[in-house]
C-alpha cells in the first residue's frame, strides 16, 4: 500500500501527526516554483498547519524541469511524509499539495494558475543560480532561456519570464497582482527577484514595467533548517513508521525558521499563528543566517571532504575542524554582523553549533558542496570585503575558499561530476593548475562571474588566498586537516 487519501485514515491510528483538515474543502491560493525537499519540509508544512483553519492556501507545485516530484506525489494524492529527526524523533503527513504541474509540459496550464484571482502568492525556491543573474545582480541577459522568453513571452522557461508573463496577463484582466515571495539562500532576494522582473520587463513593455514596480511586492525573506537528501535509508524508515510507502518523503531537524518582510498585500496567511517572523528587518536575520550558518556550512563541506567526512556531523566530530569552525564565527564573520531585534548572535552561533552535531541528522558535505560558484559569492566573499575594508584578518575567511579550490581540482583529476551551473569552466581551469599555490589562485581568481576584478587584484587577499591554498594542498586525512588548521590558525 502506498500513502494516499485512502491509506491516511489507517495512518492515524500509528498516533503520527496527518491532515485534521477538509482537504477537498482546500482551494489554491499559491503557486510554488521549485518543490524541491526544502520547500516541502518548510514552506508547504507552514502552510499544512495554516490550512487546519483558512483553506485557501492550498499549493499548486511547478516544476521548471524534472518530472520526479509529480510521478511520486500525484499518484499519493499530493500526501507526502515529513521525518522530523532530533533527539526524539517523529513523522508527519502534509496535505497542502494540490496540484503539482510540470512547466516544460504545460505552460499554459501554469501561466493559468497564476493568473487565477484566487492566486494571492507565487513563491519560488528554485536555488541562487535559478534566478538567471549576472555578477553585478541583474538579469543575464546573455543566458539562452532568458534570451528564449523575451522572443516566446507566452511559452516562458524560466521563473522570471513567468513572473513576466502572468502579470502581464493579470494586468490585462484587472486582477489584482499577486505577492512574490523569493525563498532561496540569496541576499536580498526579494529585491534581487524584483530587479530582475523590471530588467526583464523594461526591454520590452515599459508600461507594465511602471505598474509592477508601484503595485506589485516582493517582500525579502530568510529561511532555515538543515533538510538531507531524500534516500534509501529514509524511504525505509518512513515506511516502517507508517506501515505504507512513501514514494518521496522528505527530512529535516526539528529547527525550522521562517522570516518575511513586513511589505505583503491583499489576502495572507495568519502567518503569527504558525511561528513565521514577520519584520522591517529582514536583512539581518538574512546576514545572520547566510554568514554564519551557510559559510559555516561551505567550510565544512570543502574542508571536510578533503579529510575524508561525508557528513556534517562526522566533520564536527573533528575537534580541529569544530574548532576552527567556531572561532571563524565568532571572531571573522560576527564582527562584522549588526544583530536584528531579538537575535542574540552569540546564542545564534551556539545553536547553530548544535545544529550541526546532531546525529540524526544525515547532512552529506557533497549536498552542501554543489553550486559552489553560485553559494560562495554571498556566504563568504561580503564577509572577505567587509573585514579587507575593516583591517580584520581574513586568513580563515579564505580557507573555504582554497578548500574549494582544491575541491574542484579533485573532482576534475578523478573525473567526478562537479554539480556547479559553470560545471564545465571551473573543470578547464582545474586542468590548468600544477600545483603552485600563487599561479593557481590566479587561475581561479580568472573567474569574473564569482571574483570581482577589485578582489582578485587586492594583494592582501590574494596573499592569505595563496597562504591556505598552499596549506591545504596535501590534506587527505584528519590528521593532515588539523596540521594545515593549525598553521592558518597560528
Amino acid at each position: 500500500m502506498t500513502l494516499s487519501l485512502a491509506s491516511v485514515a489507517v495512518l492515524g491510528s500509528r498516533n503520527l501527526k496527518i491532515p485534521a483538515y477538509d482537504r477537498k474543502a482546500v482551494s489554491i491560493g499559491v503557486v510554488h516554483f521549485g518543490p524541491g525537499a526544502f520547500h516541502r519540509v518548510h514552506q508547504a508544512c507552514y502552510l499544512d498547519d495554516v490550512l487546519h483553519t483558512d483553506p485557501r492556501w492550498g499549493i499548486c507545485e511547478v516544476s521548471l524541469h524534472s518530472t520526479g516530484v509529480r510521478d511520486a506525489l500525484v499518484p499519493q494524492d499530493g500526501l507526502y511524509t515529513i521525518a522530523i529527526l532530533d533527539a526524539e524523533s517523529s513523522f508527519r503527513v502534509i496535505g497542502s499539495v494540490k496540484e503539482v504541474l510540470v512547466a516544460p509540459e504545460s505552460p499554459s496550464a501554469v501561466l493559468d494558475r497564476m493568473v487565477a484571482p484566487t492566486t494571492y502568492i507565487v513563491s519560488a525556491t528554485i536555488t541562487e543560480k535559478g534566478y538567471c543573474l549576472n555578477k553585478e545582480g541583474g538579469l543575464d541577459f546573455s543566458h539562452p532561456d532568458i534570451a528564449y522568453d523575451l522572443k516566446h513571452p507566452e511559452t516562458p522557461k524560466t521563473f522570471v519570464g513567468f513572473l513576466a508573463r502572468a502579470l502581464r496577463l493579470r494586468h490585462d484582466k484587472g486582477h489584482e497582482p499577486f505577492n512574490v515571495i523569493s525563498c532561496d539562500n540569496l541576499a536580498d532576494n526579494g529585491h534581487r527577484l524584483r530587479r530582475a522582473v523590471l530588467e526583464f520587463v523594461r526591454s520590452s513593455d515599459p508600461t507594465l514595467a511602471a505598474w509592477i514596480e508601484k503595485e506589485v511586492t516582493f517582500p525579502c525573506t530568510m529561511v532555515d533548517s538543515i533538510t538531507p537528501a531524500t534516500d534509501d535509508a529514509l524511504r525505509a524508515r518512513v515506511k516502517d513508521a507508517l506501515g505504507v510507502e512513501d514514494l518521496w518523503p522528505v527530512q529535516r531537524e526539528f529547527f525550522c525558521q521562517w522570516v518575511i518582510e513586513n511589505k505583503l498585500r491583499g489576502p495572507q496567511p495568519d502567518w503569527a499563528s504558525v511561528g513565521v517572523t514577520v519584520t522591517d528587518d529582514v536583512a539581518g536575520f538574512e546576514r545572520a543566517k547566510l554568514r554564519l550558518l551557510n559559510g559555516a556550512h561551505s567550510t565544512l563541506a570543502y574542508t571536510g571532504s578533503l579529510a575524508g567526512y561525508e557528513t556534517v556531523s562526522a566533520a564536527m566530530g573533528d575537534t580541529a575542524l569544530a574548532t576552527f569552525v567556531r572561532r571563524m564565527m565568532l571572531e571573522n564573520i560576527r564582527s562584522g554582523l549588526a544583530a536584528p531585534q531579538g537575535l542574540d548572535l552569540d546564542q545564534y552561533i551556539e545553536a547553530v553549533l548544535r545544529r550541526f552535531r546532531n546525529p540524526t541528522i544525515r547532512h552529506l558535505l557533497a549536498q552542501i558542496a554543489w553550486d559552489g560558484s553560485q553559494k560562495l559569492p554571498f556566504r563568504i566573499l561580503p564577509t572577505i570585503t567587509e573585514n579587507l575594508a575593516a583591517g580584520r584578518s581574513i586568513a580563515r575567511l579564505c580557507v573555504p575558499l582554497a578548500a574549494w579550490f582544491h575541491f574542484i581540482r579533485r573532482m576534475t583529476r578523478d573525473e567526478r561530476q562537479i554539480m556547479d551551473p559553470l560545471a564545465a569552466q571551473l573543470s578547464e581551469l582545474a586542468k590548468r593548475c600544477t600545483g603552485d599555490a600563487a599561479a593557481d589562485v590566479s587561475v581561479f581568481l580568472s573567474l569574473e562571474k564569482v571574483f570581482n576584478s577589485d578582489l582578485a587584484r587586492n594583494g592582501t587577499f590574494r596573499a592569505a588566498l595563496e597562504n591556505a591554498y598552499a596549506r591545504l594542498a596535501a590534506v587527505e586525512s584528519p590528521a593532515q586537516l588539523g596540521e594545515a588548521l593549525s598553521g592558518i590558525d597560528a
